[in-house]
């Protein structure tokens, strides 16, 4: 490939719109194009390197035995209808409808189009397991697409979905797709780590992601040094330890708080921890009112919440939603309160004596107990875990850092067999639900972290699996003898199978060189004047600070070892 010809430039200016470096550098080299928020166009370079991302992740999948499939972008909604993910995933569906008003989606993910394919192929337990896989367009409806391409309203993702008569097979395909995925960062040089995670509207019951860690990540996630404890914030729990330990109940006492509204205003004219006062919280979830109670210095985490409830919509109630359930903001609790459904984080069930609202403006109540004085409909661990928590085995204090999701895997179950009559017959004769895991990778997220974890100040620096092209080419000054041994090589690194991008351009050298660091093939070869004066062609690395020169007639050679290791 002539750089002349190349269809996109590198701009000399950094991109206003550049939120993080990745996002900098591709648009800056010219790879990629936003044409709305979340929406972008790959030129030339950017959509080679997306393709080497897909090569390795289809590597990878073919080699735990997966089986590539395509399945339709357009989904007509009543399957979605029927999983009841219409609704659990209102917000971000692209909805359409054709000529004859029949409703559509774009999908978002697939899980519905690969259980209805399942249903029409597999019969038997013979037929399982089944691990099929799609590299394919999503659409989701984001509200804040961000950091060039770790968020986007249109993307490609590799879905893998696996069907089994049996969870051990559940297990094992798991483990394989796990390792899997470690191999394809490990190719990519991105490293992450492995959390627990949230399995959200996917639905199933264990679930983890693959973490990238970066300062411009959104997702934040605990880890304890000791144990080795690692789960995302959504989801994390931590060792809760009472505060009232060894006390026995005391009487209550209801009490005059004038003006105290707020827990830190309580525990202040109290002379008291917030860890010692009960706090009230409302929700609405699916249109009920609900109160939860935790303690004063915890927060509520929603993710937890919504998964206790089973809710498909919760959200933190405004004023007037308040002031219909009859709530009193600032003197509210769980004690005496009637027709209301009662929430509690599972700590809360411990502790004793604590100081709650009265029901009444401006009262409290001292030494309120669980059990004794209220009860809960439903009880659990909904409290935020933080930095300082103890981990769950109580061994190490919790560091929280920021990240990017990089891959999810998830072992749904029969999370959609049971909502799509998804079944096979068993050994016995008899109807079973099929237990299903599904996998995911989006590759221009991937891309994006892969020059977040390597580059410079100077532009990128791609690894060798991913780059656009292994070697950069750089002629310099015109001259007709350059010319002619420039044109030579890249004839001979062809015969070898070696691709190269040729700087045929006519611009002066610290332009040439500043481009190729921009664009950063991982070998530069130049060739001048001066270095066929020097003996032959200089080699430069990427990550090299300086070059060497070889013989013309060896360097094909020299660049094969150094482009395929």
């Amino acid at each position: 490939m002539r750089l002349s010809n190349l269809f996109g430039k590198t701009l000399r200016q950094i991109p206003a719109e550049a939120e993080t470096p990745s996002h900098r550098f591709l648009l800056q080299a010219g790879m990629v194009m936003q044409m709305a928020a979340g929406i972008y166009s790959y030129l030339p370079l950017g959509w080679r390197a997306i393709r080497n991302v897909d090569h390795i992740i289809r590597e990878e999948m073919e080699a735990i035995g997966g089986q590539e499939i395509m399945m339709p972008a357009i989904h007509p909604e009543e399957m979605w209808e029927v999983s009841g993910r219409n609704v659990t995933m209102d917000d971000i569906l692209f909805r359409l409808s054709d000529k004859r008003g029949r409703q559509f989606v774009l999908g978002p993910t697939h899980e519905e189009v690969i259980v209805e394919i399942f249903k029409r192929q597999v019969r038997s337990y013979r037929d399982l397991p089944v691990l099929v896989y799609q590299i394919q367009q999503k659409f989701r409806d984001e509200p804040r697409p961000r950091g060039g391409l770790i968020r986007l309203r249109q993307f490609t993702m590799k879905d893998m979905y696996s069907f089994h008569s049996n969870w051990t097979d559940l297990e094992e395909a798991y483990e394989r797709v796990f390792a899997a995925y470690q191999r394809i960062y490990e190719r990519c040089g991105v490293p992450t780590v492995p959390v627990i995670a949230d399995s959200g509207a996917m639905g199933g019951r264990d679930t983890h992601e693959f973490i990238y860690l970066t300062d411009f990540g959104e997702d934040s996630c605990l880890f304890c040094g000791s144990c080795g404890y690692a789960a995302n914030a959504d989801t994390a729990t931590f060792l809760k330890q009472p505060s009232s330990r060894g006390e026995n109940p005391k009487p209550t006492e209801e009490i005059a708080t004038p003006g105290l509204h707020t827990i830190d205003q309580l525990a202040t004219y109290l002379q008291i921890s917030p860890s010692r006062t009960a706090k009230a919280v409302f929700y609405s979830a699916d249109r009920e009112a609900v109160l939860i109670a935790i303690r004063g210095d915890m927060e509520v985490n929603e993710t937890k919440l919504k998964r206790l409830l089973g809710a498909t919509d919760l959200h933190y109630m405004d004023e007037e939603e308040v002031e219909s359930a009859g709530f009193v903001p600032g003197s509210a609790s769980p004690v005496g309160l009637k027709g209301i459904r009662i929430v509690c984080d599972d700590l809360m069930a411990e502790e004793v004596n604590l100081v709650a609202g009265a029901n009444k403006p401006d009262r409290h109540i001292l030494n309120v107990n669980y059990g004794r004085d209220w009860q809960a409909a439903e009880v659990g661990d909904i409290a935020v875990a933080s930095a300082g928590h103890l981990c769950p085995k109580g061994t190490h204090p919790m560091d929280k850092r920021m990240g990017i999701e990089m891959g999810h895997v998830f072992k749904l179950g029969t999370f959609y067999s049971d909502k799509l009559a998804a079944t096979f017959l068993d050994s016995d004769g008899t109807a079973k639900p099929v237990i299903m895991g599904c996998y995911g990778i989006g590759s221009e997220r991937l891309l994006a972290a892969i020059v977040e974890e390597n580059h410079d100040d100077r532009g990128i620096i791609w690894p060798h699996e991913i780059a656009p092209f292994p070697v950069h080419i750089v002629s310099l000054h015109g001259d007709p003898t350059v010319i002619e041994v420039a044109d030579r090589l890249r004839a001979m690194l062809s015969d070898a199978g070696i691709d190269s991008l040729y700087d045929d351009r006519q611009e002066t050298a610290g332009v040439k060189f500043k481009d190729a660091d921009l664009l950063g093939m991982p070998l530069r070869v130049t060739i001048s004047p001066r270095s066929l004066k020097g003996g032959g062609v200089e080699l430069k690395g990427r990550k090299d600070d300086a070059g060497h020169t070889v013989a013309l007639e060896d360097a094909t050679k020299e660049i094969a070892r150094r482009t395929r290791g």
